[in-house]
């Protein structure tokens, strides 16, 4: 997703949670200010919807939910709220959840130039103090390539890169997941100059 920094006056979280339902866009929050999301390109759907069409049928015999891009975190109660572009929980208080997911375990965000630098920098950072999540994927958009940071001991997190040919291996579900099976279908724009 791209985002659109908006300007209206700080709100605090109570503000932007009874505001921001009321938006036509959707809007992320943090430290009191608001962003707009707004829509991707087609390889980046793409992307996002093979990960959610693997893992679904998965995880629904487990128990857990696989949600996508119109679903928000609550990194925590008193910090920003976050659309990742697939998000998995296992959590009982998450599975009725009708506002946002508390606990995720896996989050995936796909990269595009725009999102790439919040993506690995202020969303990262954020993403790995929630002591529910076991693993984080960046998703390439425009290359075959996918980043795995998976939680070990203590505050150590274990770094996986995966590029074509490979087996992802997201042990938080023990699923195993062709790279192939996430980029089946997306045209990357050097093929799309060609054609």
């Amino acid at each position: 997703m791209i985002t659109i920094p908006q300007q209206p006056e700080k709100m605090t979280i109570e503000e932007y949670l009874e505001w921001e339902p009321l938006q036509d866009l959707r809007y992320e929050y943090f430290n009191g200010e608001v962003f707009a999301m707004t829509g991707g390109t087609i390889p980046h759907n793409d992307i996002a919807l093979n990960f959610y069409r693997t893992l679904y049928p998965h995880l629904r015999v487990r128990g857990c939910r696989v949600n996508v891009s119109d679903v928000k975190v609550q990194v925590s109660s008193k910090s920003p709220y976050y659309y990742p572009d697939v998000i998995v929980s296992c959590d009982p208080q998450d599975l009725n959840a009708r506002k946002f997911i508390q606990n995720p375990k896996i989050i995936a965000e796909v990269l595009s130039p725009g999102t790439s630098g919040k993506d690995r920098g202020e969303k990262f950072t954020n993403y790995l103090k929630m002591p529910s999540l076991q693993e984080y994927l960046l998703i390439d958009s425009e290359t075959i390539s996918v980043e795995r940071y998976c939680r070990g001991e203590g505050r150590m997190w274990l770094y996986y890169p995966y590029t074509e040919g490979d087996i992802i291996t997201l042990s938080s579900i023990e699923f195993e997941l062709p790279i192939a099976l996430l980029y089946e279908g997306v045209v990357f724009e050097t093929e799309e100059e060609e054609n």
